[in-house]
């Protein structure tokens, strides 16, 4: 038989000893539960132990209420975050971060600034993390003023040689357009890790100073402690792709392979958009095929490269191919199967597809999206049609400018006068690429002979002190690159060897049947021979035949021009490619032209 406890003996144990058990106790739940929250990874979990919180009376304890806090965030439910935030008696430094954490990884920076700034009125000190998280609400909403404020901030509480911040810093002025400052953080600080040279690789990059950030990683790679991660690496081959940088560009993919990062996947779809962007489109398919399972971003990649360089068919295989795979397509993708029937004649099947991205993709078609429409239809000449449709679009200043500058190309292409008049008023009077209007619409009036308005558009321009980008192309030679200018060949790399072939070339051609100075190409009433000569010392003329000189034969000459490719100078390149036997390779503003054997790939519809 059990006897009872003697309860003068309870008494006898000290209160002391009660008290430590009770303690352990609630240590030890606490800290299981604290365990529990931070395997949590759905709102059924989540509530669960936040019923437990209540229960054992840990709402007050902040250890506990920030983990439940960060539990909330960890699963997106940034609403249920925000209310036990809003019950916290004295929330601390890491409740204000979670919680300013927890609306970024969502896409609310602005909720985030909000919380950020009740930070600032309370008593609590933001930490470094604090600071980095905010300055990423910033860069994502490219609020410069904002991110201005808060670095002042940053020097205030003395932080301003944190490195993550600084880090932050840089790659937040570098997405506000702002290189200047994001250099000046750069040079100001005292140790730099792979981080910031890649946020610093990156500020040049996105802001179109390729050169730049290929200089930064040169100096980068000249200190031998120093190994780039797939995050730079990705920087530097976006760099190349926009200067069209192939041999920096094949090096750059040679360093992905010595550091293991090619089935990276994306640093594989910089490189499939890379070998696009510099007119290698086979070598975007070898590599894209290496990647073991592709998803939406390579394929996008893929599509939209077939599709600069004209090759719409295998652009449509790659999206049929990606919709058997189960790959769920977005908006990109479609602009650039819109772009592919675009450049390729495709006008049924891209209305096709147009009406069946909402309908059984489930994605809603935007201003791009008919922009692309427009400049289908256009280029087949339906110009009323893609007239109607421009009007009919609702569009931002910077949307409405694509579309109607497309419009406007369109109209001068088939001497619709009343439509590129219209088109170019649009531009304008929006303050929108002013000086293509005018140009394009003064070339128009010069394709219909009507030089009153030419000259009259001229003098506009002169007195609104409205300037043409002037036409260059530039050509790689061993990894340097040589930029021509238009008419400008007494300054030009090896200029009287490049005017020699140029004359020379212009002789063969003749021989065949060619005739230059095509109509609408020279902007002022010259005689025939005049326009010929002018149109035959366009700027990527000048690149071919330096190329032609100075690049071996069997290599392909690959040249990048900032303008758009003029059709004389188009049927130019056609021939001297089936005069000299050799392939060479263009990029204009719009597409890609690969000229081989007296044809084009484009096969003259663009």
């Amino acid at each position: 038989m059990i006897k009872p406890l003697n309860q003068n003996l309870i008494s006898r144990v000290p209160s002391t000893w009660i008290s430590r058990q009770n303690e352990l106790s609630h240590f030890h739940t606490r800290t299981q539960l604290i365990q529990r929250l931070q395997d949590c990874n759905d709102i059924m979990s989540v509530s669960f132990n936040h019923t437990n919180v209540l229960k054992y009376g840990f709402l007050n304890d902040n250890f506990t209420t920030n983990h439940l806090l960060s539990s909330y965030v960890r699963i997106r439910r940034t609403k249920d975050a925000y209310q036990l935030f809003e019950e916290m008696r004295k929330p601390d430094v890491v409740s204000f971060t979670s919680l300013i954490s927890g609306f970024i990884n969502v896409g609310r920076p602005k909720s985030a600034l909000t919380i950020f700034g009740k930070m600032l009125e309370s008593w609590v000190l933001p930490s470094s993390f604090t600071f980095a998280t905010v300055v990423k609400a910033c860069s994502m909403l490219a609020d410069l003023r904002t991110g201005q404020k808060i670095h002042s901030h940053v020097e205030t509480f003395g932080l301003q040689h944190n490195l993550v911040v600084r880090s932050s810093l840089i790659d937040m002025y570098g997405k506000c357009n702002n290189v200047e400052d994001a250099r000046l953080v750069f040079d100001g600080m005292g140790y730099r890790n792979v981080v910031s040279w890649t946020s610093i690789i990156t500020a040049y990059g996105q802001n179109a100073l390729g050169e730049c950030a290929l200089q930064l990683f040169r100096e980068f790679n000249s200190f031998p402690s120093n190994s780039p991660n797939h995050f730079m690496l990705t920087s530097v081959i976006n760099a190349c792709s926009s200067l069209g940088r192939l041999v920096s560009g094949k090096a750059a993919h040679a360093a992905v392979i010595r550091r293991g990062h090619e089935l990276n996947e994306v640093v594989a779809s910089a490189l499939v958009d890379m070998y696009a962007k510099c007119g290698s489109i086979g070598y975007s398919e070898k590599v894209f095929r290496k990647i073991p399972d592709p998803s939406v971003i390579p394929y996008t990649s893929m599509i939209v490269g077939a599709a600069k360089y004209g090759l719409g068919k295998m652009s449509l295989n790659l999206f049929m191919e990606m919709i058997n795979r189960r790959i769920k397509p977005n908006n990109v993708t479609f602009i650039g199967v819109l772009h592919a029937c675009s450049h390729s004649g495709l006008i049924d099947e891209g209305l096709e597809y147009l009406h069946s991205m909402h309908k059984q993709h489930g994605v809603a078609p935007d201003a791009k999206h008919y922009t692309c429409v427009v400049d289908m239809l256009g280029r087949t000449g339906r110009l009323d049609e893609a007239h109607q449709l421009a009007k009919s679009i609702r569009v931002e200043l910077d949307q409405g400018a694509l579309l109607w500058g497309t419009l406007l190309s369109a109209s001068r292409l088939y001497g619709r006068v009343d439509i590129a008049s219209e088109a170019s008023k649009w531009l304008i009077e929006a303050n929108q690429q002013v000086a293509a209007a005018y140009v394009t619409m003064s070339n128009t009036y010069a394709s219909a002979g009507k030089w009153e308005n030419v000259h009259s558009i001229r003098y506009e321009m002169k007195r609104n002190r409205v300037y043409k980008e002037p036409g260059c192309s530039w050509v790689e030679v061993r990894d340097s690159s040589f930029v021509f200018y238009a008419g400008d060949v007494s300054s030009c790399a090896r200029g009287s060897e490049v005017g020699s072939l140029l004359r020379e070339l212009g002789r063969r051609m003749k021989e065949r049947g060619y005739v230059g100075g095509s109509a609408g190409l020279v902007s002022v009433d010259v005689e025939e021979e005049a326009k010929e000569e002018i149109v035959g010392l366009h700027s990527e003329r000048l690149a071919l035949a330096f190329g032609l000189i100075s690049i071996p034969k069997g290599v392909t000459i690959r040249v990048m021009k900032n303008l758009r490719m003029c059709r004389d100078c188009h049927e130019a390149f056609k021939l001297i490619s089936e005069i000299v036997e050799r392939d060479f390779v263009v990029r204009d503003v719009n597409r890609f032209h690969h000229f081989e054997n007296g044809s084009c790939t484009c096969r003259d519809f663009w």
